[in-house]
């Protein structure tokens, strides 16, 4: 299972996104460009004490992540509102790609015609949408559950410190 940001543009959220991956051992694949300069360095400092444990793919452009993708093998499953398909009520597979897409503008048309499901988290009608990370922790924790991809090793509490 992995996850795939399209050009993000709030570094805080690319930040909680390698924290995330980082705690549920997964992929976290940036799409660039990024809003905002994004170094190997500026990674390290947004990634806080997170980074060893961060596994980070950089793709250079939309057309770079398509080639992995299809070199992969695995599915293209977009996040977005413009979509019918509940994400809680779909079959998920271990090599899939949770593409989330920009906070500010989603992703281009080009983008929805690419991905292999195009996926909604219901909510209220009258809120605009979620925070992209936070669809992000809930739509991955679902793929993860569906396909028995929670890591075992080396797990303690949530909110415990060592």
């Amino acid at each position: 299972m992995r996850l795939a940001l399209f050009q993000p543009d709030i570094p805080q959220n690319l930040g909680a996104a390698l924290r995330l991956t980082a705690c549920l051992d997964t992929e976290l694949h940036v799409i660039e460009p990024c809003a905002f300069p994004l170094s190997d360095r500026a990674l390290l400092r947004t990634a806080m004490d997170y980074g060893a444990a961060a596994r980070v793919v950089r793709h250079n452009g939309w057309a770079d992540f398509q080639a992995w993708v299809g070199a992969d093998g695995g599915r293209i499953l977009l996040f977005t509102t413009a979509a019918a398909e509940p994400f809680q009520s779909f079959a998920y597979r271990p090599d899939d790609v949770l593409l989330f897409g920009r906070e500010s503008a989603g992703v281009p048309n080009e983008v929805h015609a690419a991905a292999d499901a195009r996926l909604i988290i219901p909510i209220r009608a009258e809120t605009r949408s979620l925070n992209v990370i936070t669809a992000a922790a809930m739509a991955l924790g679902e793929a993860l559950r569906q396909t028995g991809g929670f890591s075992k090793a080396g797990l303690r509490p949530q909110g415990l410190r060592p």
